[in-house]
């Protein structure tokens, strides 16, 4: 078996992390030769160095500087800048891992695509706000250079993956989408009223960022992974269901048409679905970490409180309308969750914006990158403009009129 080249796009984020430390359990199978992140320049430099990368991409200029003089006594050549990001994601690579966070995925993924490398996906943001654009893209590339250039890493899509590897289309009744819950889960929508950025961050099985954290308490991550089972497997909405699953070891589900429902069962850890996407179709041992099924267990499945986390239906709303309506759902959810993080925001406060974006912006066609990105940022700009409309008053400093000090 050939030693397959790896870029890792996000290379210090949670996804990255766990990707270089898959490829240094098997050498055999792959070796990193190009890394992108954002502005860690000492850390993205010291990962260049352990895994002999030849290329790094840096977003932040003064970032890409302190990675140039760190990596001054090696080959690895750094560059600066969205369009270096997108040359490590193009550079031919047989695996590109897309572990970026949000939108700014999107021509990533693009250029992946275009290179003909398997492209294994847990930016998710960037196959919901491109649609058809990545999956004409995931095909033209399948036609040019064989099979399985779109593969998912997100554990709900891998786990739907693997029980669908099996199945005929018509074989299909539901594809169901297990949630832990998040850190709200069994809580009413006044109970949410006054939690705090902290609360939020608490999530009770994942460590991931603090915007995929939130994302996840208000279930808005959950309404993307609809929209993203959708786009990958062709399954109609009304037939993508998410269950509350909190010991989070179920993973996806498939309900056939004669009542049988598959299930796929793994830890609540991402090392198993990144090996998978690196070496798909093919599984390595060994297991980093297993069940132990020789213990007592309890598994629990409970529907989602539509009323109290409604964003699932938001985004599934969303994606019935098609064209750029995605792109608006998950450009207002960032700017909501972004406001909320730098407490300009309450928690109820970011579905009301992006429900508020949603009636306002107007979907058009997906029909290019140009129409999709503007689109994006017309979103922004209404989220951006809804979020100051909900959010608290800056509390005034001393001395200011408005503190009542000098009454």
């Amino acid at each position: 078996m050939s030693v397959r080249s790896v870029a890792v796009l996000g290379s210090t984020g949670s996804i990255g992390e766990q990707t270089l430390a898959v490829c240094a359990a098997h050498p055999e199978r792959f070796a990193v030769t190009a890394l992108a992140a954002g502005s860690r320049g000492q850390e993205a430099a010291a990962q260049a160095r352990a895994v002999g990368a030849r290329q790094l991409a840096l977003a932040d200029e003064a970032a890409a500087a302190v990675a140039r003089e760190a990596l001054a006594d090696t080959d690895c050549d750094v560059e600066a800048g969205d369009e270096a990001v997108r040359a490590v994601a193009g550079g031919g690579a047989d695996v590109v891992v897309n572990g970026m966070v949000g939108s700014r995925g999107l021509r990533p993924t693009l250029a992946a695509l275009a290179a003909g490398s398997r492209l294994a996906l847990a930016n998710k943001e960037s196959l919901i706000v491109g649609g058809e654009l990545v999956l004409d893209a995931a095909r033209a590339a399948e036609e040019r250079h064989g099979p399985h250039r779109l593969v998912p890493v997100d554990s709900e899509h891998s786990a739907l993956a693997q029980l669908l590897a099996g199945h005929a289309g018509e074989e299909v009744e539901r594809l169901l989408i297990t949630a832990s819950g998040g850190p709200f889960r069994g809580r009413t929508r006044e109970q949410l009223a006054d939690v705090g950025v902290a609360d939020a961050l608490a999530h009770p099985t994942w460590s991931m960022g603090a915007v995929i954290t939130v994302s996840s308490a208000t279930l808005a991550n959950k309404g993307l992974e609809v929209i993203e089972a959708h786009l990958l497997f062709g399954v109609p909405y009304e037939r993508i269901t998410v269950v509350v699953h909190p010991q989070s070891v179920v993973h996806g589900m498939v309900e056939l048409v004669d009542g049988a429902t598959l299930a796929e069962v793994s830890p609540p850890d991402m090392t198993m679905p990144i090996q998978l996407a690196l070496g798909w179709p093919e599984r390595l041992a060994p297991a980093a970490n297993r069940l132990d099924w020789t213990r007592a267990r309890e598994l629990t499945f409970e529907p989602v409180d539509a009323d109290t986390f409604p964003m699932v239906e938001l985004a599934r709303a969303a994606g019935r309308a098609g064209g750029t309506a995605p792109a608006a759902f998950n450009a207002a959810n960032e700017e909501a969750v972004t406001a909320f993080l730098h407490e300009r925001l309450p928690f109820l406060g970011i579905t009301e914006v992006v429900a508020r974006t949603l009636d306002r912006a107007a979907p058009v066609g997906a029909t290019d990158l140009a129409t999709v990105l503007a689109a994006e940022e017309e979103a922004r700009r209404i989220a951006r403009e809804e979020a100051v409309r909900l959010g608290a008053p800056a509390e005034p400093a001393p001395g200011d009129p408005r503190s009542g000090a000098h009454q």
